[in-house]
């Protein structure tokens, strides 16, 4: 089976738009999503739609979902993400937020083969930065992979019998084979927002033949994703960080 993963779109219609394209002419079985679909980017709806056409489909909600479908209040956010979400939750179309209301917690298995979730399989809205917070959350789980997303960061955590292992991702596609007797997590990073400093989008494929991952990045048109953010009257500094990739 190969799947292709996706993450933290965050309404950066140009940025899936790319992606998708990249993709055009591979072969995928399965689309799984991390979560973090909408917030922050101009076009909340059109993403929406786009990813709900990506069938089969195995989706999770991230903690933006959940503050523009209502599901929380987002006293957590910060104003900038706070005033993004609020904009996105007017703009929704009621089938469109309904199902973004809709969207399970994880961690979620997907076809028995791995695990999904959005901040830690242990906590939907935690973040792994570093290998802290992933061996804590190895301790804690027993799944042998799982892929994870929220930190807009792609890095691999690799824990075998003697030690836990970093891998950070290079390259336009970063490919890594699964060793046996080893446990993973994995980020494909993030498709609308990148913050490792590379703006280009990030997604990840999982081929279980092969037991291979490949991290690729992609550019897109973040002049004109700028450009809309700011005609809608959203914070600047959502627009300006596209292209630092921060």
């Amino acid at each position: 089976m190969r799947y292709l993963i996706l993450s933290d779109i965050h309404a950066n219609r140009e940025a899936l738009s790319a992606v998708l394209q990249r993709v055009r002419r591979k072969r995928w079985d399965k689309t799984v999503f991390l979560g973090d679909l909408v917030g922050y980017g101009a076009h909340p709806n059109q993403t929406v739609e786009m990813v709900r056409a990506l069938k089969p489909l195995v989706a999770i909600r991230g903690n933006h979902d959940k503050v523009c479908s209502g599901i929380e209040d987002g006293e957590m956010f910060n104003r900038v993400a706070l005033q993004a979400a609020l904009w996105t939750r007017q703009r929704l179309t009621m089938q469109n937020l309904r199902w973004l209301y809709r969207l399970p917690e994880g961690p979620v298995i997907v076809d028995g083969a791995f695990a999904i979730a959005h901040g830690t399989p242990i906590d939907e809205d935690a973040y792994i930065f570093g290998e802290i917070e992933a061996l804590n959350v190895f301790r804690q789980t027993t799944f042998p992979l799982c892929f994870f997303g929220h930190s807009h960061f792609p890095v691999v955590f690799g824990l075998s019998p003697d030690a836990i292992h970093t891998v950070l991702t290079e390259g336009s596609a970063f490919r890594f084979r699964l060793e046996p007797g080893m446990r993973y997590l994995v980020n494909p990073g993030s498709i609308g927002q990148p913050r490792d400093g590379n703006p280009l989008a990030s997604f990840g494929m999982l081929d279980t033949d092969t037991r291979t991952v490949t991290i690729y990045r992609v550019p897109y048109r973040i002049e004109r994703a700028q450009q809309r953010i700011l005609a809608e009257g959203l914070p600047r500094p959502l627009a300006d960080r596209l292209a630092l990739g921060r």
